[in-house]
């Protein structure tokens, strides 16, 4: 500890995503609104910011125009494509239904929203921060929470760099740096390494929901021209998966004659023979879609667990000395498919309640600020008119569930609060064992409009230092081999979308559970869907995992 040199700040945030910028940015206006100082820093683990974000993503504007009201004059991207078409299908194995608008709540209608890049929106986001004098630093993790002797947070230290696989230094070490804080924000998405110790430590899950989540699987694509409609949106249901496994998927036509498209696998499915990423695959050979991809090129892959749990999931949003922000907490629209502008938001409602506190002279205290002015924000309006939607489906299936979210949305919209809030399961309590469930045979990829997982992950362009310690750890080395082979078929060799974990040796009768880290694109599944909770996803190296150019 004595090694490392430290920095003092007001504010220190974790995560340079859309809540993290967000509430940079927020905390210097207020600051030249005072004409005061405020010293506000960043950090990134990423190598540059927009390196580990990956998003569908159709933003709605709401919260970009309360921060930065000429956003679409000063050269955003995101402004680059509004939303002009609208649609909804319904998979059956060869066709496909339109569902008319009609039928959905106005809300759930993209009129006014923009799809593009959520990548390219950071790293302007990024250049607004730094224009107003945030100190961003990517390539730097925040690997440890440090505390006053009160037991209030006091900031995060980075992880130390040139450290080898045995735990050795190499000569290129150098300590992490300690950055103190007033407050500390944690934006570091979902199931946040240094958020979920906090959860726990402070206990701010004890009066909410389980978290649940999905596994999101995008890829980019450069399709032929007279199939590319600019601003056309596309939503799909059903096919391929079905009531046991519960998501659906996105195809958006964004600038430059690209499509983004992905599947979304809620990871409360059952069968533990089931790979989401081999769904999205299937998913893409499906005549309507396919019929959209036909002559296009495949140039981009990456995968994230997304927050699916709603109002009810969202923990307690402060401690002493910090606030949970952005999808560390939870705020997805999972209807909706949307959680920047809730993201941005919470940023934003955090940085005012720290400013007020700062300028009161308050330090480390807990900024009861912030979650008050939550409860009156539209954000929760927002959340609570879906908040049982996700629920009914998973209770009563996509078609009778669908239906019955449909009405208690459009009840809600209406102003009539259904009397109920419905709650969750862990997703790793949902997993049912091998013998209990079908096989699933998946088709080998056919090189065109399907691929195998190590071709994709180099179209992630990931990469780790090899020789550094593995940051996907077991709590028990024993346990892939000892209980989940023989009770789950190891489900780790089909849950994670990079062919990170692998069973070796188990024709010969001597299996063996093969993690091969410099793989992993950070995704968080292992973490969230490992049955037994063995595996704890840690930071690695700083700048390490995957570097997405347009995601």
């Amino acid at each position: 500890m004595s090694e490392r040199e430290s920095m003092p700040y007001d504010v220190v945030i974790v995560g340079g995503g859309p809540a993290g910028l967000a509430a940079a940015i927020r905390l210097k206006q207020l600051a030249s609104a005072q004409d005061s100082e405020i010293s506000v820093c960043v950090l990134e683990k990423g190598a540059e910011i927009g390196a580990h974000i990956l998003s569908g993503a159709v933003v709605d504007p709401i919260a970009l125009d309360e921060l930065l009201p000429d956003w679409r004059e000063t050269g955003c991207p995101m402004a680059e494509t509004p939303v002009t078409e609208n649609h909804h299908w319904i998979l059956t194995e060869k066709g496909h239904r339109e569902v008319p608008h009609w039928l959905l709540p106005a809300f759930l209608n993209n009129h006014g929203t923009y799809t593009g890049s959520l990548g390219n929106l950071c790293r302007w986001l990024a250049e607004q921060a730094e224009g107003l004098g945030v100190e961003i630093f990517p390539g730097f993790a925040a690997a440890e929470v440090l505390f006053n002797d009160d037991g209030s947070v006091k900031g995060v230290a980075t992880g130390d760099m040139g450290i080898a696989r045995d735990g050795t230094h190499k000569g290129d070490y150098q300590p992490g740096l300690e950055l103190h804080a007033k407050y500390t924000f944690f934006a570091e998405g979902v199931r946040g390494h240094l958020s979920k110790q906090l959860i726990r430590q402070f206990d701010l899950a004890k009066d909410s929901e389980p978290q649940v989540y999905g596994i999101g699987i995008k890829e980019l694509w450069d399709i032929a021209p007279e199939n590319h409609v600019p601003g056309r949106v596309l939503h799909t249901q059903g096919w391929p998966l079905n009531d046991n496994a519960n998501g659906g998927a996105f195809l958006y036509h964004q600038a430059n004659g690209q499509v983004a498209l992905g599947l979304v696998t809620w990871l409360s499915y059952s069968n533990p023979h089931l790979s989401p990423f081999q769904e999205m695959q299937r998913w893409k050979t499906h005549p309507s879609i396919a019929a959209i991809l036909k002559g296009g090129k495949r140039v981009s892959y990456g995968a994230r667990a997304i927050s699916d749990g709603g109002l009810q999931a969202i923990p307690k949003l402060i401690f002493p000395g910090g606030a949970l922000i952005g999808c560390s907490a939870g705020f997805l629209n999972v209807p909706r498919i949307k959680g920047s502008h809730t993201a941005m938001k919470s940023g934003m409602m955090a940085a005012e309640a720290a400013f007020a506190a700062i300028a009161e002279g308050r330090t480390s205290d807990q900024l009861t600020a912030y979650p008050a002015a939550f409860e009156k924000s539209w954000v929760h309006k927002e959340l609570s008119v879906v908040r049982n939607a996700l629920p009914l489906i998973e209770k009563f299936g996509m078609l009778a569930g669908a239906a019955l979210a449909t009405a208690t949305m459009w009840l809600e919209s209406w102003g009539v609060k259904m009397p109920f809030t419905l709650g969750h399961h862990a997703n790793h309590e949902e997993i049912w064992r091998k013998d209990l469930v079908p096989k699933i045979d998946y088709p080998k990829p056919d090189g065109i409009f399907s691929f195998d997982r190590l071709s994709s992950v180099f179209l992630s362009n990931t990469n780790h230092e090899e020789d550094q310690p593995v940051h996907l750890q077991l709590k028990d080395p024993s346990v892939p081999i000892a209980y989940n082979l023989p009770m789950y078929d190891e489900p780790a060799q089909r849950y994670c979308p990079a062919g990170v974990y692998e069973v070796v040796g188990e024709e010969t009768g001597d299996p063996k559970f093969v993690i091969n880290a410099q793989n992993c694109v950070h995704c968080k599944t292992c973490d969230i869907k490992d049955p037994t909770q063995n595996i704890n996803w840690v930071v690695p190296e700083g700048g390490g995992g995957p570097t997405y150019p347009n995601m």
